[in-house]
């Protein structure tokens, strides 16, 4: 049940919603639950999270903006920044506050699905390892 929390915890962290899952992954290893089966649910969760910001922005970009939910100014920085520095920048989506929206920007600018997964899980999977090594380090 554990893992399954994690998992759910992780994937919603990922969307747009201001949630963070790293405090709960450290109180799980703490609490000494399994670390790689911690791993592979927070990071499968992101990356999950991270996909449906894709496809919420390959499909409802238009919507958002009609209903107020996003400025079509800041859509239009947000696609700026992601025609600048394309796929590389999807290296930061684990960074809190930018990171979920690159993920949705890469949805409405149709960026290739199979990098895009290729490229988030590189930076989703690599968070929560340096965050698990570093807690390590300092037991």
């Amino acid at each position: 049940m554990v893992y399954l929390l994690m998992f759910l915890l992780a994937l919603l962290s990922a969307s747009l919603l201001p949630i963070s899952s790293e405090a709960t992954l450290l109180y799980y290893i703490e609490n000494n639950y399994n670390i790689t089966l911690l791993f592979l649910s927070a990071g499968l969760g992101n990356v999950l999270g991270s996909i449906i910001n894709y496809w919420i922005g390959s499909k409802g970009a238009s919507a958002l903006v009609e209903s107020n939910k996003i400025s079509k100014e800041r859509l239009f920085k947000s696609q700026q920044f992601f025609d600048k520095y394309g796929g590389y920048s999807l290296l930061l989506s684990w960074v809190p506050v930018i990171g979920d929206p690159l993920t949705f920007i890469a949805g409405i600018v149709n960026f290739d699905f199979k990098k895009f997964v290729f490229i988030v899980m590189i930076a989703k999977f690599g968070r929560y390892a340096i965050i698990i090594l570093g807690y390590q380090s300092f037991l």
